[in-house]
């Protein structure tokens, strides 16, 4: 596995234009820090997605049109937040479903778990722990209809390529027939947008700054804090969130676990995080470019978020 991060972690910040994955926020710290950033005033997105799953619950079941018994795969369940008005929705007018929730964690899928069984006694839960598109494929051998979940704008963390790629593969995996739910956060207002991602407290600072607070904690590295700032751009014209943290000087930093010294100049900058924000009509292109045909976006209040079902 260490070899793995080194490659990673080393081809990053050694790149003409440095980088690193953002799946390396969310150790435990980040994790918190997170849940800090989903409660800010102007952090809309969480808001938005839930509004739609807990007022449109109906409207998207009869959009489904399954006339049998099917399952819910919910891809990255995380802690079922979101999802849960919808399932508590179909459990209450007694809709005859499996809830399939998948991650890469365990204890995740332990505790969401535990949580839907008390909250839904009735709830028929069928946790799977591991990769995405195994589990897909052996849920794909059955004839029970399927409708898969992929929600919280999470699309929007992926490069044009990357997310054609994903997209592919969630379609090779499904039956003929099979729906997929899908977040996107909306272009809106670019004042809206930033607002939400450069926020005045601070805190989406330290949730990238953890970053480096994490490579110092598990990789031996010598990341001064202070000698690093934040900065967060939104192009309105390609819909994309730019983060970034900038080494406010010249330094050189050590990774005691690999070994390896990477140097900064003064004002460079490492690349964290991209979130795009689609249109509905990049949403429907997006659909017929993977093969999917596109069926109702279902939007919040505002308009800020659609989470749009497709079918294949």
């Amino acid at each position: 596995m260490e070899t793995l991060v080194k490659h990673e972690i080393i081809e990053g910040l050694t790149a003409q234009n440095k980088y690193m994955a953002s799946k390396y926020f969310y150790d435990a710290t980040g994790s918190r820090i997170f849940q800090e950033i989903m409660r800010m005033p102007d952090y809309y997105l969480t808001d938005s997605e839930f509004e739609i799953l807990s007022l449109q619950a109906e409207q998207i079941y009869r959009a489904l049109e399954f006339s049998e018994p099917f399952n819910i795969i919910e891809l990255g369940a995380g802690d079922g937040f979101k999802t849960f008005k919808l399932l508590e929705f179909l459990v209450a007018k007694q809709v005859p479903f499996n809830y399939v929730p998948i991650d890469i964690s365990g204890e995740a899928i332990n505790m969401l778990a535990e949580k839907l069984k008390s909250r839904l006694p009735d709830l028929s839960i069928k946790p799977q722990v591991g990769d995405y598109f195994e589990i897909l494929k052996e849920m794909s051998a059955e004839t029970i209809p399927n409708l898969l979940l992929f929600l919280g704008s999470n699309i929007g963390n992926y490069l044009k390529a990357d997310a054609l790629d994903l997209l592919a593969l969630f379609h090779k995996n499904m039956n003929v027939g099979d729906k997929l739910l899908i977040g996107f956060d909306l272009k809106k207002n670019p004042i809206t947008i930033t607002k939400a991602y450069f926020d005045e407290y601070g805190i989406t600072k330290r949730f990238n700054l953890n970053l480096l607070q994490r490579m110092n904690r598990e990789f031996g590295a010598d990341f001064k804090l202070d000698d690093f700032d934040f900065y967060c751009h939104y192009d309105p014209t390609t819909g994309q969130v730019k983060s970034y943290l900038v080494s406010l000087k010249a330094q050189d930093v050590y990774f005691e676990n690999f070994g390896e010294t990477i140097h900064f100049k003064q004002n460079e900058l490492i690349w964290t995080e991209l979130s795009k924000k689609y249109s509905l009509s990049e949403i429907d292109h997006l659909a017929q470019t993977t093969g999917f045909k596109p069926n109702t976006h279902f939007l919040d209040c505002k308009h800020y978020f659609s989470d749009s079902l497709w079918e294949k």
